[in-house]
């Protein structure tokens, strides 16, 4: 294993990760020897109308792929409405090489919670919820006992602290639809009905969980927040680009030689982040790789200099996402992952819409036939075809996510998908897959 330089080990920067490590950093009583629920004090202590402006000021993104301004997404918010506000966490982590928010939860639930209440306060909610897919069953336990410590320690319930502040939080589990993680999917599940996205407008901000105003936010996102109101939006800003403020947790798996979390100032590049991680398994050379998870197009080895901030890896032609940067090499092929990425999509697709529903269903058999040698030449031009078809004319965006490797794999490796079709790759689908496409 090959030891990174100073000047890349320099850029780890663990703010959301800095507990993990700590032994029972779970426990209420671990939590508050290191800096737990002062970030909460501190902001009871402020109108909520400052701490919205701080979250503006601190330039804190999204964590849950878009990178929408939090801030702003807070302001939107009407007050003196007459209705209740609600605030829900996005917690239902489901994409494929997605694995930032399942470690925070499990290691540091309460930097969670503590996030919730101050969010809730700044908002003027006073229920909130943190939404979590059905089979993390570990971090849900994590998180219900969280939320019961901070009961019993004042943090949650009835005049929080004596502020005069009240709020419950309900932590509830999916059953385990990614469209869920589709936040108006998340809100009508939350009610009781079908996880289905919702045309918008409206929008959560004015007609969200029961009709009214609400905010959805990512893990990570929240969890940002106590930091912030604790160091202030100038430290936060310090690390990271003037775009794409603050440290982000990079999610490596696939051919590296530790994968796993790295939590580093957005503006670094995957080279330094494969550095990081040791370097590439021995005898495999980056061939391609996802900066944030499978519905993010695929970009190639000649990028590995990108900076992973917003606007740099939005300028290479993909999107930063979850910042699940799945690693692959030449041993690897772009065909075969861009068939089992496009299998999940199929299987997680609602129904609810024509073009995702149906798009992916044929992509699916086409990508079945290329791979058991029965291809044609035709079949690219029907893949382009039915991923346009799709993009910007499904529901949501699943649909758009699922066409990104499709259209970014036949930019980048055309040349793979022909060796199938004419033969000079042997086939990676047996004849028993095929007759499951017709």
């Amino acid at each position: 294993m090959s030891t990174p330089s100073k000047a890349v080990l320099e850029k780890l920067t663990p703010v959301l990760t800095k507990r993990w490590l700590s032994p029972d950093a779970w426990r209420l009583d671990v939590y508050e020897r290191l800096d737990g629920y002062a970030a909460l004090r501190k902001a009871l202590a402020v109108h909520p109308d400052d701490l919205i402006a701080l979250i503006k000021d601190s330039g804190l993104r999204g964590r849950g792929g878009a990178g929408f301004p939090t801030g702003l997404k807070w302001g939107f918010i009407p007050q003196n409405d007459g209705k209740p506000h609600y605030l829900v966490v996005n917690a239902d982590e489901g994409e494929p090489g997605t694995c930032k928010d399942l470690p925070l939860m499990t290691h540091d639930p309460h930097s969670l919670v503590e996030g919730v209440i101050i969010g809730s306060y700044a908002i003027r909610a006073n229920r909130a919820y943190i939404y979590i897919r059905g089979e993390a069953v570990h971090a849900a336990r994590r998180l219900r006992h969280a939320v019961q410590e901070a009961y019993k320690a004042g943090y949650l319930g009835k005049n929080i602290l004596g502020s005069g502040y009240d709020l419950d939080l309900v932590v509830h589990s999916g059953a385990g639809a990614y469209i869920c993680g589709e936040e108006t999917a998340l809100l009508d599940s939350l009610e009781g009905f079908r996880g289905q996205p919702r045309l918008r407008p409206p929008f959560p901000a004015t007609h969200g969980l029961y009709a009214s105003p609400t905010v959805v936010n990512n893990v990570g996102t929240i969890a940002s927040v106590p930091y912030i109101v604790l160091g202030g939006a100038a430290w936060w800003k310090s690390m990271g680009t003037e775009k794409s403020s603050g440290p982000m947790i990079y999610s490596l798996s696939g051919r590296v030689k530790n994968p796993g979390q790295y939590e580093c100032s957005m503006g670094i590049t995957l080279r330094e982040l494969i550095e990081l991680a040791g370097g590439m398994q021995d005898g495999h050379q980056l061939r391609f790789w996802t900066p944030g998870g499978s519905s993010t197009p695929l970009l190639t080895g000649d990028h590995i200099d990108t900076a992973m901030d917003f606007e740099s890896v939005a300028a290479a032609g993909s999107i930063l996402g979850t910042t699940a940067t799945q690693i692959f090499s030449d041993q690897d092929c772009p065909v075969y992952a861009t068939y089992r990425w496009l299998e999940f999509y199929h299987h997680e697709s609602c129904g609810k819409c024509t073009p995702c529903r149906e798009g992916n269903y044929w992509m699916v058999r086409v990508y079945r036939r290329i791979l058991s040698g029965e291809g044609t030449l035709e079949d690219l031009d029907t893949l382009l075809d039915t991923a346009s078809n799709i993009l910007g004319r499904s529901f949501c965006g699943l649909g758009d996510g699922a066409t990104s490797p499709v259209t970014s794999s036949l930019q980048y490796f055309k040349q793979d998908y022909l060796d199938y079709i004419e033969g000079r790759k042997a086939p990676k689908l047996s004849a028993a897959a095929l007759a499951g496409a017709h």
